[in-house]
């Protein structure tokens, strides 16, 4: 058997001890899988000291992280210390030095992947970031190896599951937002700052990875529209309930005539559809190809062996193609470099789809004849409607309409903001219907 694959770790985390215990774990399998033994060999962390839950043994741990990248006698570096900087110096430094490089770092690869990509083909060595999407999930391999035969039509997922977990305390138990986001924190699936998550920019982060590999297109951050889960209420969550809905979080990218859509949004999808079943926090991804039609891939998203679980999976195959040339290695982003197109991306305005519509409105005759009118004079038709009894001198409308521009809908909502019985306190979520 070949000498053993030398592995130098930068992050000594929960991820990075996940990687150490599964490779020592496993061995036996990882060896009859690539021909060869694989070993960490070095490995950077901050504490020196500090206790960890995996045996070091063997290993060199050094408080440079900078040392594995550019010194250390490795064969393939991973990164799974997480940010901007400095894991875009280390990355950038392993590259440099011929180094295949392994991460599961999204927010790099989303907000300077386009950068870190080049350096890669320039070098001629591999980038694998499966871990960067969806955990343990083999979400990145799917569009990239496996439906290779189909133009990637869409894909739809709840990629981020702080926001699932919180949607679903919110439906299961009726606590509010603030209440499930504390326990979500509590329990270690929000950070003590949670607005990455909340406010969509994870769920955009993967996203921006997952449109690349499917649509052949540079890495588009910036141009996703991004939006979170602060606005949804326990209101929203019980009449969505009642028309048939359930309110998740979703990362959303479509190719269409107009160009690509990018959003990431909470969204009303219908009870009976797979992606309304998935629930804590779990993730799922649903693929559109033009040949196969609709795949779902299911399971967990976070969490240390999950995450470390595609680590590993990525080292595999990086130590398969050791020694192999570039050409014959599968292209990062799916598609050969020089084949990487830009794309138009959809503006938000542009975009259609079916609307929730919740009003709170006085209770005063004429209120539903005013709305419907409204409604009806910008070309909305409306799907479904549901009206609360009056509390007080309050009555609340809840709408689900036809699908519409973005454009046309926001036009028809500020003549409904300007109607003398609508109070303040409206909410307006997406619909998604998911039909084969």
């Amino acid at each position: 058997m070949s000498a053993p694959v030398r592995v130098g770790l930068i992050g000594l985390g929960t991820v990075g001890q996940g990687v150490v215990n599964i490779l020592r774990k496993n061995a036996e399998e990882i060896a009859r899988r690539i021909g060869r033994t694989m070993v960490v060999t070095h490995a950077a962390a901050r504490d020196l000291k500090k206790k960890r839950d995996c045996n070091l043994d063997g290993i060199t741990i050094a408080s440079d992280p900078m040392f594995i990248a550019r010194d250390a006698d490795v064969d393939v570096v991973v990164e799974v210390i997480g940010g901007l900087s400095p894991a875009r110096e280390l990355i950038l430094a392993a590259l440099a030095r011929g180094k295949p490089v392994v991460t599961a770092n999204k927010a790099l690869l989303a907000e300077d992947g386009n950068r870190i990509f080049a350096a890669a083909r320039d070098k001629g060595v591999m980038l694998a970031f499966e871990a960067a999407v969806g955990g343990g999930i083999p979400v990145i391999k799917a569009i990239r190896e496996g439906l290779a035969a189909n133009q990637i039509e869409s894909l739809a997922g709840i990629i981020n599951g702080t926001c699932n977990y919180i949607l679903t305390q919110m439906t299961e138990r009726e606590v509010d937002f603030a209440k499930a986001l504390a326990e979500a924190q509590k329990l270690g699936y929000a950070e003590a700052d949670p607005r990455m998550d909340v406010e969509g920019i994870d769920a955009a982060h993967k996203l921006t990875i997952l449109a690349s590999i499917a649509f052949g297109m540079p890495l588009s951050f910036k141009q996703v529209a991004t939006e979170g889960i602060t606005e949804v209420r326990i209101q929203d969550i019980a009449l969505a309930h009642e028309l048939g809905y359930r309110i998740k979080h979703l990362g959303i990218a479509k190719r269409t005539a107009a160009g690509v859509e990018l959003r990431t949004q909470p969204t009303l999808i219908p009870e009976d559809r797979l992606l309304a079943k998935v629930d804590g926090v779990l993730n799922s991804v649903l693929i559109r190809g033009n040949a196969m039609g609709q795949v779902g891939l299911y399971g967990r998203g976070a969490g240390a062996e999950p995450t470390a679980s595609a680590v590993v999976a990525d080292l595999v195959d990086v130590a398969r193609s050791l020694g192999a040339p570039a050409q014959h290695q599968v292209p990062a982003l799916a598609f050969q470099f020089d084949q990487l197109r830009e794309l138009r991306i959809t503006p938000l305005a542009e975009i259609i789809s079916s609307f929730y519509l919740r009003l709170r409105v006085a209770d005063t005759p004429g209120v539903l004849k005013g709305i419907t009118s409204i409604l009806a004079e910008s070309d909305i038709s409306i799907e479904a409607i549901l009206q609360k009894e009056p509390r007080e001198d309050d009555a609340t409308i809840a709408i689900i309409t036809s699908q519409v521009t973005e454009q046309r809908f926001n036009d028809a909502l500020s003549k409904l903001r300007a109607l003398p019985f609508v109070r303040e306190g409206l909410s307006r979520f997406r619909v998604e219907h998911f039909n084969e």
